[in-house]
């Protein structure tokens, strides 16, 4: 009898559990999400004068953890995220392995303005909520893996719709707006537009988890534009009045989270160092200054990009491993002495891994760049960190560029990543909590 008695109960659960996992998996234009009723503690990263602490609220200052980061780029991550099942198994696969290399930070886009199917922003102030559920899916799987994400919100270029296509919009709209995509940074309702998208992604509240953006501690902090860059010089007074204004509107919003512009590091012309860091004349022409954009009062970390094989196409190894050298020394004195803020290299790409026939050390850029970085940490100066461009999983061919690669294909580099993120935990073990929520990947492997 008790035995029948549990079959009648076990045989409709299990016929419930089979549906919803059938649903979950079958319906994709608007799959069922079950919330997260428990997630890992992640307290919020400040800035604190040049670098980055882990905020412990029941602590004092002078006891918060210290934030040294190894990081990486994988720009695909929501547009993975929008269909349930294998493509949002490989973004799981992904901030599961970065956290098996000790990479804390992950650095995606938040953004896709009116392109495709998988938009998430169809058109201005309109949104996609099966994208946005994409993005949900995203913060919950890295903060499940100790990951901290760095979210783009809009594109200079026009992959993913970008500011091109905001004026677009304007223009449709009947706006008398310039052809000139440097309008996204002057028009008033180009602006607005901008305006009304941030405040729906920071007040967004997460299907899954229930969360609220603003309140998520595994967003690490707001990227403003990914590569702003005006077409003439003269339009550099816009593109300033323009990451004053949104970076100032974005912390009226979220005064938890860090904010940062998305700079390529270059330097204008009205800085002496132009001419002898930057990686050729037109560099400084850009419209962007390293120095007057990243001084912005509601600015809290400096970014750079590093591409010393696409900015320097005809120069040989050694030439660009001196000029990164060189680089990386500059911003990182910059932060230190000038701007008195923390610095990361938020792009750190390399050719090697598709090309790396012929050469002595195919991976002599990035050990340049983690030994500036390293040497920075121990002397506890501004080079916060460096994030490589890009990871990726297998089946994600399609976001794959010059620069990407499946890192444990590549040994060299893989333990050169691993080694990276063991050497920073060494000098600050208490800031890295991976080791909380992951298996240790020092364990045996510390310098």
């Amino acid at each position: 009898m008790a035995s029948d008695w549990r079959d009648k109960k076990l045989y409709p659960l299990l016929g419930i559990l089979l549906l919803s996992i059938f649903l979950y998996f079958n319906l994709g234009s608007n799959p069922i999400t079950f919330p997260i009723l428990w997630q890992s503690h992640m307290g919020f990263v400040s800035a604190n004068s040049t670098h980055f602490i882990i905020v412990n609220p029941r602590a004092p200052l002078e006891n918060q953890s210290t934030f040294y980061i190894n990081g990486w780029n994988s720009y695909w991550l929501m547009q993975e995220s929008v269909w349930a099942g294998p493509s949002r198994s490989r973004v799981s696969k992904m901030l599961k392995k970065g956290a098996e290399m000790g990479l804390t930070v992950c650095r995606t886009w938040a953004f896709n303005d009116g392109v495709g199917p998988n938009a998430l922003q169809i058109s201005p102030g309109v949104f996609n909520e099966r994208v946005f559920r994409g993005l949900d899916y995203v913060i919950v799987e890295a903060r499940k893996r100790g990951i901290r994400l760095i979210l783009s919100l809009v594109n200079n270029l026009s992959n993913f719709g970008g500011k091109a296509q905001y004026v677009r919009w304007a223009q449709e709209a009947g706006h008398n707006v310039s052809s000139s995509t440097d309008s996204f940074f002057s028009h008033p309702m180009i602006k607005d537009y901008y305006k009304a998208y941030v405040k729906a992604i920071l007040s967004r509240k997460n299907s899954l988890s229930g969360v609220k953006y603003a309140d998520e501690p595994a967003i690490f902090a707001w990227e403003l534009m990914n590569e702003p860059r005006c077409s003439s010089s003269s339009s550099a007074p816009i593109l300033q009045a323009w990451l004053n204004e949104m970076a100032a509107f974005v912390k009226s919003l979220d005064q938890k989270h860090l904010v940062t512009v998305g700079l390529e590091g270059f330097y204008g012309l009205n800085t002496t160092k132009g001419l002898e860091v930057n990686p050729g004349e037109w560099a400084a022409s850009l419209g962007s200054d390293f120095i007057q954009n990243s001084a912005i009062e509601n600015i809290d970390f400096a970014s750079i990009h590093a591409y010393p094989d696409s900015w320097m196409p005809h120069d040989d190894m050694e030439a660009k491993a001196r000029f990164l050298s060189r680089w990386v020394d500059s911003h990182i004195s910059d932060g230190d002495h000038v701007l008195k803020k923390p610095v990361i290299f938020t792009e750190v790409g390399s050719l090697v891994h598709a090309d790396n026939q012929g050469l002595a050390d195919k991976d002599i850029l990035l050990k340049t760049m983690y030994e500036k970085i390293y040497e920075s940490a121990k002397k506890r100066q501004a080079g916060a960190g460096a994030l490589i461009w890009q990871l990726l999983v297998e089946g994600v061919g399609e976001y794959s560029d010059r620069f990407s690669f499946v890192a444990w294909d590549n040994p060299s580099t893989y333990k050169l990543i691993l080694k990276q993120s063991c050497r920073l935990k060494s000098i600050f073990a208490k800031s890295i909590q991976s080791r909380k929520l992951n298996k240790d990947p020092c364990s045996g492997n510390l310098p």
